[in-house]
């Protein structure tokens, strides 16, 4: 029997020992760029992977296959300090934009970190719903390492991407 490979894997909640036990976002994006099995990839921004670990096993299981692609596009975002800050800066006021509230002054100061901004800013987007929001945050996330995204139109969810390509296709006169 074949090993599972990227091309056949289906997203799950979790961490996984193995992908023949299934995959995450994140263990999909140590596949792709060729690390060792792993929801914590080398090449990947300890920001965005903060955000995509909880954002994955909040997801219900229809909506996690939305990520699939974000696996491609966050290898070798890893990138400098002052953009890892520029990072976090932007997870706490997506956090703010839908409507989370800082906790007091000292509690706040753990909220500088990229594993706490990037989960609660996840964490944020699951309580507000925000599906596309979450995903277009993603994609300015990645922009910030100054480098193309193997996802095109990454600041467009897939969801929207699908709707405006139906849209098209309706504008099109039918072809005899």
């Amino acid at each position: 029997m074949n090993a599972p490979s990227y091309q056949t894997v289906r997203l799950a909640r979790g961490r996984h020992a193995s992908r023949h036990a299934g995959v995450c976002v994140m263990e999909l994006a140590s596949m792709l760029a060729h690390e060792p099995f792993s929801d914590r990839a080398r090449s990947v921004s300890p920001t965005i992977g903060a955000f995509l670990r909880t954002y994955n096993d909040g997801l219900d299981d229809l909506r996690r296959q939305d990520l699939y692609p974000v696996a491609a596009a966050i290898v070798g975002t890893v990138a400098r300090r002052a953009v890892e800050r520029e990072r976090v800066n932007r997870c706490l006021a997506f956090a703010r934009q839908q409507g989370a509230h800082f906790p007091a002054r000292r509690a706040a100061l753990g909220l500088a970190t990229p594993g706490a901004a990037g989960a609660w800013a996840a964490r944020t987007a699951l309580e507000a719903g925000a599906h596309d929001e979450a995903l277009s945050l993603v994609g300015e996330l990645v922009a910030l390492s100054g480098r193309p995204s193997h996802w095109p139109r990454l600041a467009d969810p897939p969801r929207v991407l699908s709707e405006r390509v139906q849209a098209s296709h309706a504008l099109e006169p039918e072809r005899p």
